[in-house]
């Protein structure tokens, strides 16, 4: 009985392991819908609030008769920065942080419906400050989603084209590189007709153009014989770009002169719901994404999983939502606290247009900094030792 009762301990122990792990990715999916019902309730309260609840007119956040605790109290959540504390340094799927993060449902719906009631009660300094910590954290949130594009890119890239050295012939990644270009190139053709009706729409000319400008940039330098990067992660890198610079012109305040009303638009508000729709799903997935990548965002990616360990990193997890929930709440405000905003609308403003063309921006030069970055680590490491016999003869040369 002794000799078999180790070996039953450890498949029962293995088991147990194995249901925490399939409850621990499950999760994943419980929060996805947690973070696309958060920002849901956010739009609701922001454009329907002051109707519907008016006697939280009395609490600090709101004036008597003033609605702002709606624009900015309103679309503010905190229950991904508790998940976020309470599950930081989560190692082991037995742990007790392990079970907060993959269960205790009910407990964590109070928790959250106390995280909603929060911001309307505390006093309106306290939204001020942290209103502005959220632009600081939708920032890095973009600077965490590029991140996550890149190790994407270079995913692809590693996946369908073929090494150097190798014999494939990598026909599907020239394929997805063609369909690419052929995508950013005609994107900007499209920008071009939507949004510079008239040759007066000097700031867009300049900002597809620039545009386009970087997309052949990337192309030729992922091209140049010193890179040899390839076609698809440039083009898969200009679609994103032409991505970018398309939400930025569609964050423009639409003042006509410069924007094609198209015809099925016309007097009607269905488009925009619709595009409003279409944006929040984006985003949501785009989130959804960037937090479950968590090995991304980790400074070592060689280290052997054990059966016990966590499958994914909690605190990062849940710190890229947290940080998601800031930049939805900049993008409802139109990162501006102050900011009066039309229903149905998300992220239209000059400082939205400005925040995502320096995205835009910043994502070009990252890239090819990337692509160039080894070459010239190479040229220096080269020059280094051609240095250092030089610096002997010199000092045999003195000595003699």
């Amino acid at each position: 009985m002794i000799k078999v009762q180790g070996p039953v301990v450890l498949y029962q122990d293995g088991v147990h392991e194995a249901a925490r792990r399939r409850r621990s990715l499950r999760a994943r999916y419980a929060y996805g819908l947690i973070f696309f019902a958060t920002n849901l309730l956010a739009w609701f309260v922001r454009d329907y609030g002051a109707k519907l609840l008016r006697g939280l007119h009395h609490v600090p956040v709101c004036g008597a008769g003033d609605s702002k605790c709606f624009q900015s109290g309103g679309v503010l959540r905190i229950f991904f920065w508790v998940m976020f504390a309470t599950t930081f340094g989560t190692r082991k799927l037995h742990e007790v942080r392990n079970s907060w993060h993959s269960g205790c449902w009910i407990l964590k719906f109070l928790v959250y419906a106390v995280s909603i009631i929060i911001p309307f009660i505390v006093p309106n300094i306290f939204i001020q400050l942290y209103g502005e910590i959220a632009r600081m954290g939708a920032g890095i949130f973009l600077i965490l989603q590029l991140i996550s594009v890149s190790h994407f890119i270079s995913w692809c890239n590693k996946r369908w084209m073929p090494d150097s050295q190798s014999n494939q012939c990598g026909l599907f990644g020239l394929f997805l590189s063609t369909i690419s270009f052929i995508a950013s190139f005609a994107g900007i053709a499209v920008l071009y007709v939507l949004y510079v009706p008239n040759s007066s729409c000097a700031f867009n000319i300049f900002t597809i153009t620039w545009t386009a400008t970087l997309v052949a940039v990337m192309m030729a330098v992922s091209l140049h014989s010193k890179v040899n990067e390839g076609l698809l992660s440039s083009g898969i890198m200009g679609l994103y770009i032409v991505f970018l610079c398309w939400s930025a012109l569609h964050s423009e305040p639409q003042t006509g002169k410069c924007h094609t009303r198209l015809i099925f638009a016309n007097d009607s508000d269905w488009a925009t719901i619709v595009s409003f729709i279409i944006a929040i799903c984006a985003i949501v997935m785009a989130t959804f994404s960037t937090g479950i990548d968590t090995r991304s965002f980790q400074f070592r990616n060689d280290e052997d999983q054990l059966e016990d360990d966590v499958p994914y990193s909690y605190e990062i997890f849940h710190i890229v939502f947290a940080m998601g929930a800031m930049y939805f709440a900049m993008l409802f405000i139109s990162w501006e606290l102050n900011h009066p905003t039309r229903k149905w609308s998300i992220d239209v403003g000059w400082v939205s247009t400005w925040v995502k063309i320096i995205n835009e921006w910043f994502a070009a030069s990252i890239y090819v900094w990337r692509l160039i970055s080894p070459v010239i680590l190479r040229k220096q490491a080269a020059n280094n030792e051609e240095l250092v016999p030089r610096t002997l003869i010199l000092k045999t040369s003195i000595l003699q």
